[in-house]
């Protein structure tokens, strides 16, 4: 297995991507992006999981965990907060889509600093806009984190002020609410928790895994189905999550306006209790 020496800043030295690498002329590959806290990851073994079961699903040979485990921690050692960004790609191939099935895969581990909006976010809950951008049906890429992002690059350009908007939220071309541009979204209605079905479009999150995790320990009433933005806006409490950011409440979509509610902060407090360990 390949994989792309880091400089000091942990960073794949540039000259050595090549440019025939098929992660970046088709986005065949798959990515990983986790938080380091105290100098370790608290869901790197889901992150390892879900990263080779995307492997499986595209057919590529996933590096070694060992390996990764080892490298991870070295760029993950002595940092308080930091965010770690793991590249899988089917490696180098000439031109075509047909794969050389000889050729190596190749890895390439990246750090970044901190978002310095995390924390008062995850406190004071964050607003919603609708994106315009569509989500394809395709179930044969459904749930992995593939290297693909498009869709959400240009949900995401369609809007620049970040104060007003912290987040997008996409629906698929069946006007279903399948996920936030880089978050997964849960209601609470009446108690129970519901979040979006993944099996025909968008990313299921490692926090989206541990949070349906969390909802069955505690017997929290919980519907994986398919959502319409009428349920977003009956919905009693409304927060989205990833790994790094873990949960954010929302206190308004559009016009519609939701409270910090209980279950939310009681399943944070949950999270939060779990990543300490």
């Amino acid at each position: 297995m390949i994989r792309a020496p880091m400089n000091d800043d942990g960073y794949g030295a540039s000259d050595l991507l090549d440019p025939r690498d098929r992660g970046l002329q088709y986005g065949d590959g798959l990515f990983e992006t986790m938080a380091v806290r105290d100098g370790r990851i608290p869901w790197l073994t889901y992150h390892l999981r879900r990263l080779r079961a995307g492997c499986g699903r595209l057919r590529i040979t996933p590096p070694r965990t060992v390996e990764l485990r080892r490298e991870i921690a070295k760029l993950s050692a002595g940092q308080a907060r930091a965010i770690i960004k793991l590249i899988v790609t089917r490696g180098i191939g000439g031109r075509g889509y047909r794969p050389d099935p000889t050729a190596p895969g190749r890895h390439i581990i990246m750090r970044h600093p901190w978002p310095a909006h995390a924390y008062a976010r995850e406190h004071e809950g964050i607003r919603l806009r609708i994106c315009r951008t569509r989500l394809a049906v395709n179930p044969a890429l459904a749930g992995i984190k593939h290297l693909n992002r498009l869709e959400q690059v240009l949900a995401r350009m369609e809007w620049r002020d970040d104060s007003r908007f912290q987040e997008g939220l996409m629906l698929d071309w069946q006007d279903r609410v399948i996920e936030g541009t880089m978050t997964n979204l849960f209601i609470v209605r009446a108690g129970r928790l519901w979040t979006a079905d993944l099996t025909q479009s968008g990313v299921a999150g490692v926090m989206r895994e541990i949070i349906l995790e969390v909802a069955s320990q505690q017997t929290i009433p919980l519907r994986v189905t398919a959502l319409a933005l009428q349920d977003v806006a009956q919905a009693d409490e409304v927060f989205v999550c990833n790994s790094v950011i873990g949960i954010w409440p929302v206190v308004a979509l559009n016009r519609q306006r939701y409270p910090l509610g209980l279950l939310t902060r009681q399943l944070a407090d949950a999270v939060e209790a779990r990543a300490k360990y």
